[in-house]
């Protein structure tokens, strides 16, 4: 990835965020040098008054037609496989990875979308129901019609994500290259699932990490920000991040970032873009001041002192 390692997320464009505000943080985003805008076909199923998705993708397609000149400027990824086929049924009853879903999913978003081809698709949540060998086939056989550039899977377990890499591999096709899950610096309760996560596998594990790292993915991060959590008095820490562990990471992150003059997360999201391996997040915000404080952070360079003391804080804690 080039450019500014920070992608915006268009989750609640068009829904919960009016279409001014939207272009306004997409203009903004653009003029400082973002690339990457993060959507899905289901976005937002649960917040829209129809129960489906696709408000996110066809906000952007206007915002697209509107701005001519934004598409050779910008990379956009999308994600299929989750949308609900029954509104009040979901997640059991979603539209899933099998072959045909997949295309039939990819051609609806690059229709409310108005472009050709997106930069990045997603298999947005993992389908038990089908082997994970068509998928990868679906996703490969959209790469070569030139419907996407790359794709990538996310919520999904790093033993499915290679099975489907080697099956894309052998038969010449684009393999997974980018992984999306849920990561921050502080990590919840083993065998917690954090306030909105329903993903089995969401959260970003140590396997996971390793297999990016051997294998050269990409690795994205959603809420990152714990959805302004770090920041804002009126919004706690879930309780799922409360344990003694991460009772000592919150001192150490006070700690740095009052040395450094930053808000707590904007050391968090300088923390994930200086890793090894880098990892880019995915802000969510929907306020001006929310996009230039992201920008500002990705921008800032943890000294490597600072960052030994964040990553090594389990290490050092009293037993």
């Amino acid at each position: 990835m080039t450019g500014i390692r920070l992608a915006l997320g268009a989750m609640m464009f068009g829904i919960t965020i009016d279409e001014r505000t939207s272009f306004a943080l997409l203009d903004r985003f653009v003029e400082a040098g973002g690339e990457w805008i993060d959507t899905a076909d289901c976005y937002a199923f649960w917040a829209s008054e129809s129960g489906y998705g696709g408000d996110s993708e066809r906000l952007l397609g206007r915002w697209l037609k509107a701005r001519p000149d934004a598409r050779a400027r910008v990379k956009i990824s999308t994600k299929v496989g989750a949308e609900p086929r029954d509104k009040d049924d979901w997640p059991a009853s979603r539209e899933g990875l099998s072959p045909t879903a997949v295309r039939t999913a990819a051609e609806g978003s690059l229709r409310r979308l108005g472009i050709e081809r997106v930069d990045l698709l997603w298999a947005h949540m993992e389908d038990r129901t089908v082997p994970i060998e068509q998928t990868a086939e679906a996703f490969g056989a959209l790469v070569s019609d030139g419907l996407t550039k790359r794709v990538g899977t996310s919520n999904h377990p790093a033993w499915r994500v290679e099975r489907a890499r080697r099956h894309a591999l052998e038969r010449g096709l684009r393999p997974v290259d980018a992984l999306q899950h849920s990561r921050s610096y502080l990590r919840p309760r083993p065998g917690v699932l954090p306030p909105g996560q329903n993903h089995r596998f969401g959260m970003l594990d140590d396997e996971l990490v390793d297999l990016a790292a051997t294998e050269k993915l990409d690795i994205w991060a959603y809420t990152p920000l714990l959805s302004g959590a770090y920041d804002n008095p009126a919004k706690p820490i879930p309780e799922a991040y409360d344990h003694p562990g991460n009772r000592r990471r919150l001192e150490v992150l006070d700690e740095v970032a009052r040395e450094l003059g930053a808000s707590r997360g904007q050391v968090v999201l300088a923390w994930l873009v200086g890793g090894r391996p880098s990892i880019t997040p995915i802000l969510g915000g929907s306020k001006p001041e929310q996009l230039e404080s992201a920008l500002e952070a990705v921008r800032l360079e943890l000294p490597e002192e600072l960052r030994t003391r964040l990553d090594e804080v389990d290490a050092t804690s009293p037993a």
